[in-house]
């Protein structure tokens, strides 16, 4: 076994429930739950109970995702798994970058729960969307978006995915010029033009906002959305430019593997990153944590592959 990269799901895998089982095994994940609702009372009432329509909104999406996905995380170190490097998609950056203590967890959740509240008032301020858009190459399906008003592609996630997001006015056009070239749209669960222009004011917030914190250089590797590279010096920038900059999915997972990471632990909501993973590579082995079942289902597994 080479090295092994826990990597943090993105908004969008959510559901009601999330953790549960996390948090009903104690230890580790509790404490971080329970820190959670001290800092944002009805947080856990969210995870466990919480309606889609209510889990969708932004606010509430993210802090809720960070204490599952850290939950994992933290959870597989008490078993003996430990991450050589991490990396998160979009949102999961936060927590990716706890687990390395750039930051503290409980100032984790501190600034995940800023960054969803700014991200939810910019989803207010217009009638936005986001699409994922399968079988085209991201290149057709950037010059495609570009033909629309205000639709950027702003995730390359894998070979034949990469997603779309603007103006919700634009779309319905748009998706039927991609059945034309050939392609596939699926609308995503969440409530925003993320990672695109529209993200501009929430951006500048969240460069204030990250001010108020204690950042220090991670003690592991982190690699960023932004650059698709380890994390630089100023961390607190490259987070405030990611909130509006694409996610360069796919060429951090090749740089990952370049790198010597083989493999892949998605701690978080479901398995979507494995999914990316395995299309960007079929070399590397993958495996996902969101409850005690599939926790202990990835340790035997590791422990198979070691």
């Amino acid at each position: 076994m080479g090295k092994i990269a826990f990597v943090f799901s993105g908004q969008g895998a959510q559901y009601s429930g999330m953790g549960k089982t996390l948090y009903d095994m104690g230890g580790a994940a509790k404490a971080l739950f329970d820190k959670g609702e001290e800092i944002r009372m009805g947080t856990l009432k969210q995870c466990f109970e919480g309606s889609d329509e209510e889990l969708k909104q932004t606010k509430n999406t993210q802090p809720c995702m960070y204490l599952v996905e850290l939950g994992a995380a933290l959870s597989l170190n008490e078993k003996g798994i430990f991450a050589d490097g991490v990396a998160g998609f979009s949102l999961g950056e936060i927590g990716a970058l706890a687990y390395a203590k750039a930051y503290s967890a409980e100032d984790g959740f501190r600034i995940v729960s800023k960054r969803g509240e700014l991200m939810n008032e910019a989803a207010e301020g217009s009638d936005t969307a986001m699409c994922a858009i399968l079988k085209l190459n991201a290149q057709t399906v950037a010059d495609a978006a570009a033909e629309f008003e205000q639709l950027y592609a702003v995730n390359f996630n894998s070979p034949g995915q990469t997603v779309v997001s603007g103006l919700k006015s634009s779309m319905d056009a748009f998706v039927e010029k991609i059945k034309e070239l050939g392609g596939r749209a699926v609308p995503l669960a969440v409530s925003a033009a993320f990672h695109s222009p529209f993200m501009e004011d929430a951006a500048r917030g969240f460069g204030e906002e990250l001010k108020k914190f204690d950042i220090k250089k991670p003690e592991i590797p982190v690699y960023a959305n932004l650059t698709a590279k380890e994390y630089p010096e100023d961390i607190a920038a490259t987070l405030e430019s990611q909130m509006k900059s694409p996610v360069r999915w796919q060429e951090t997972i090749e740089n990952m593997i370049a790198d010597g990471f083989t493999d892949f632990i998605e701690v978080g909501p479901g398995n979507t990153l494995c999914g990316l993973i395995k299309k960007i590579s079929k070399e590397v082995n993958t495996y996902s944590v969101d409850s005690e079942e599939s926790l202990n289902k990835t340790i035997l597994e590791v422990q198979n592959n070691a």
